[in-house]
């Protein structure tokens, strides 16, 4: 037992108990390429397995902000790991690339093996609805650092994807049509938004809102774990050529959807032609937070958005469908720089 490090607030034993409790969550992600157990320096993945042609990598890495503290206030933390795993997984998939393994990053102010534990099984289960192993990671307790009971965490993602069917968004032309995903809610972004709202209108994360799920608390509404298209989208990818592909995160519609352009190019979305969640309606009341400014921030219910021919999005819609996933032809791609939202 290391007596000093545990009067300097770190606790070796927990640590070591940590571990002992993720390894099942660890294992369960297990898929062809893996060839290390936890527990190593780093982790390994055999690339050479998966047969893949001219392979490229694409990496991504991210956390999930401030909706760490509705986590805390509700003190609810086995979504939270969906979320950090859902922001990278959906970003390698934006350029076409199957997310292959991730590791994740905890610092923690006091070491609680159970809400570690409860962490990492949202990571694990994020990790098998992407196909993602997970390979590796760390715990780091930080006391000093992190208040007791507080915590972040980051994520790091890995994908492949065959160089012929890299998407960079150099194939996008006018005319072609934008076919939004269905969000679950808020996902990971505009979190510190959020929680002035709530803090500025005195809203009760513990209570029901008529507005929202009858069924669920605020709270609950907004730890809804942020949606994972890995599965239906490469099913798409294999049957449709697809442009270009946006992940609606951080910056809405006006900053992500440009991403997928090429210079000269714009975007024109028709409001109507989707739904939005009643969560956007329910912040924007009682934000008073202007309506076009609602999708420069949040993503509005479409968390994804797939660009592609015309001719080529009912084919997409059917095997999307397949998934339980539902989308809608949003809008297209403009000869003209900006983004038009039509209400």
């Amino acid at each position: 037992m290391a007596n000093s490090y545990e009067k300097a607030g770190v606790n070796l034993e927990a640590g070591y108990e940590v571990v002992r409790r993720i390894k099942k969550h660890v294992a369960s992600t297990s898929r062809l390429g893996v060839t290390s157990d936890i527990g190593s320096f780093g982790g390994l993945f055999d690339l050479a397995a998966l047969n893949v042609e001219d392979p490229i990598l694409v990496a991504g890495t991210d956390g999930v902000g401030t909706k760490l503290k509705i986590a805390f206030a509700m003190d609810r933390h086995d979504t939270i790991g969906i979320d950090a795993v859902a922001m990278c997984v959906n970003d390698v998939l934006a350029q076409g690339a199957e997310p292959l393994f991730f590791l994740d990053y905890i610092a923690i102010g006091k070491n609680d093996p159970a809400k570690v534990e409860a962490i990492v099984s949202g990571i694990a289960a994020g990790c098998r609805q992407a196909n993602c192993a997970l390979i590796g990671g760390e715990t780091a307790e930080m006391p000093g650092m992190y208040h007791e009971g507080e915590y972040d965490i980051a994520g790091f993602a890995t994908g492949v994807v065959s160089r012929s069917k890299l998407i960079d968004g150099s194939k996008v032309a006018p005319g072609d049509v934008l076919l939004g995903l269905e969000s679950s809610g808020v996902h990971s972004n505009g979190f510190s938004l959020v929680r002035k709202v709530v803090a500025d209108r005195g809203l009760d994360l513990n209570q029901r809102y008529e507005d929202l799920d009858p069924e669920k608390t605020l709270g609950e509404v907004l730890l809804t774990p942020t949606n994972i298209y890995v599965r239906e989208v490469l099913a798409v990818l294999k049957e449709v050529e697809v442009h270009g592909i946006a992940h609606i995160t951080g910056g809405g519609f006006d900053e992500n959807l440009p991403r997928s352009l090429q210079p000269g190019q714009g975007i024109f979305v028709r409001e109507k032609s989707f739904e939005t969640l009643p969560i956007f309606r329910f912040l924007e009341e009682h934000g008073q937070i202007g309506h076009r400014e609602m999708f420069n921030i949040f993503n509005m219910g479409i968390g994804m958005v797939l660009i592609l021919q015309e001719k080529d999005a009912p084919k997409a819609q059917e095997i999307l469908k397949s998934f339980g996933r539902k989308s809608w032809v949003i809008g297209e791609v403009t000869d003209k720089e900006g983004v038009i939202i039509e209400p």
